[in-house]
């Protein structure tokens, strides 16, 4: 939002995923009290890192090397005193962290992984199938909330509302349920941004046409804003 502002912009907020506890959240916490036993984890949104230092709040202390998925999760982890971390630079997915060199060789090396409830496996199997002996503390878990989008609507059909960005492809499918029938008319004719092709595709199932995939990070969705409405 404020790098939206920054760039002259204004923003209407309306939050389409709730972050939760997640259903054994004592398992959790065991695993992350003993992560000084892990060659390296791996922190998947800056949500697992938030969310894991409440369950652990001497996290910090233990971890060895640490890899996150993207440079908001890096950010999140370095607001907790995490200093060294290794993150891609080319996209903030599993697929961009699994080509880093780091992370072939992994035989015998024992890893752990930071996450939410369920999600993708790519991670884990990709690192199992490679030889490392994995495990993963799921932190909280994601829920659609049970906001109201009235107010929202109503600017949406008073002409305030010139594209829709969405961060994750639940974001999407929460946001097409919370809206209902007039929302999603509205949705339907307004463009949508995002920063990955898999949320992408969850917007063209529901019927979106016009979608761009800007690059990764807020700072590339803020990029793709801009170069849109430039040409507007």
């Amino acid at each position: 939002m404020q790098l939206i502002e920054q760039a002259g912009g204004q923003c209407v907020l309306f939050p389409a995923i709730a972050i939760e506890p997640p259903a054994d959240p004592h398992a959790a916490a065991l695993l992350l009290h003993e992560i000084a036993s892990f060659d390296f984890s791996i922190f998947v949104s800056a949500n697992a890192v938030e969310q894991a230092f409440v369950l652990a709040p001497g996290l910090a202390r233990g971890l060895r090397t640490v890899f996150a998925v993207g440079t908001a999760t890096a950010r999140a982890l370095q607001s907790h005193g995490v200093a060294e971390i290794i993150v891609p630079e080319e996209a903030a997915d599993s697929e961009a962290l699994l080509r880093l060199p780091q992370l072939q060789d992994v035989r015998d090396r024992h890893a752990l992984i930071i996450s939410g409830e369920g999600g993708r496996g790519l991670l884990l199997e990709t690192l199992e199938e490679r030889g490392a002996h994995v495990q993963r503390a799921e932190c909280y878990r994601r829920a659609r909330p049970s906001g109201d989008a009235g107010d929202l609507i109503a600017q949406w059909e008073k002409g305030q509302i010139d594209a829709v960005v969405a961060m994750s492809a639940q974001t999407l499918d929460n946001l097409w349920e919370l809206i209902g029938e007039r929302g999603r008319t509205l949705l339907l004719a307004t463009p949508v941004f995002v920063p990955h092709s898999r949320i992408a595709e969850a917007a063209t199932r529901h019927g979106v046409i016009d979608v761009a995939i800007t690059d990764a990070g807020d700072e590339g969705v803020v990029r793709g804003l801009s170069a849109w409405f430039a040409l507007r």
